[in-house]
């Protein structure tokens, strides 16, 4: 698989065709496009329900596991929402597709705690979905830490990356991370908070950065101080991004997507040049 992204990022790994993907959209139009494109792309199949009845009968007769959703917000037989709230309760990872979105339609559907949304309000909106289902897909090979000293915020963490499939540990001290990276160098992101007792953010980051470069390991930081100083104090000690709380979803997600993608390409280029 082979696959140049919407945001100019290079995917490549191996062909995602045992992959289950639904869809959940009436727009003949829409449903032919996105499963053309999947097809094209990662070699998969998808399975398409035009309302709401079908929905429920394709899952009820499903034999393999649903890996992912794409959902419209509302499907002829489900005109308030329904049908998300099925893909919901049933624990399906969604991202939801759709031309109707407001303020107050962004609250709702990310309380729902969906992976991801994508606005048919452009001519590059497949390709967005595209790349927002190849990203949930591949973000397994991904392997991220979180280090913060509330066990609340390690909770919340926690839940948003899983929720975009990740893999994740949780450390809380920066003790403990020091160790967990020791014992797991695979990871390649780790998201810690400034003010812990025992090591704080920026003295943590310095004694990685005394052996883990950034083409290791990308390290975001965040704090509930309105010290703007922070940042810059930050990203002096070693740091590669920094975010103040309470996050937004999407940034969130996006700043987290924007350190791997440089940490993926790094390693290519690194790989290319030993070739």
């Amino acid at each position: 698989m082979s696959f140049l992204g919407i945001s100019g990022m290079q995917y490549t790994g191996s062909s995602l065709g045992s992959t289950r993907i639904l869809v959940a959209e009436d727009s003949n139009v829409f449903t032919s496009m996105i499963s053309t494109r999947l097809r094209e792309l990662f070699d998969i199949d998808v399975t398409i329900c035009r309302n709401f009845e079908e929905l429920q009968l394709v899952y009820d007769r499903s034999q393999e596991p649903i890996a992912l959703a794409i959902s419209n917000i509302n499907l002829p037989g489900a005109e308030s929402g329904e049908a998300l709230d099925y893909l919901i309760d049933l624990s399906i990872p969604t991202i939801v597709f759709t031309g109707t979105f407001q303020a107050q339609t962004r609250e709702q559907i990310l309380a729902k705690e969906i992976v991801d949304y994508v606005l048919k309000d452009n001519v590059f909106a497949v390709e967005m979905l595209a790349e927002s289902v190849c990203r949930f897909l591949t973000n397994q090979r991904h392997h991220v830490l979180i280090v913060d000293d509330s066990a609340t915020a390690r909770a919340l963490l926690s839940s948003r990356l899983r929720r975009y499939n990740f893999r994740v540990s949780v450390a809380d001290s920066g003790a403990k991370a020091l160790e967990i990276l020791k014992a797991n160098p695979d990871i390649g992101l780790m998201v810690t908070d400034y003010n812990m007792p025992d090591i704080d953010g920026f003295e943590l980051t310095r004694r990685i950065r005394a052996s883990i470069g950034s083409h290791q390991l990308r390290i975001i930081g965040v704090s509930s101080s309105n010290n703007r100083l922070l940042s810059a104090r930050f990203l002096k000690a070693g740091g590669n991004d920094f975010m103040l709380r309470p996050f937004i979803d999407e940034e969130f997600y996006c700043r987290v997507n924007q350190n791997l993608d440089t940490l993926v390409q790094i390693r290519g280029v690194q790989h290319k040049a030993v070739a």
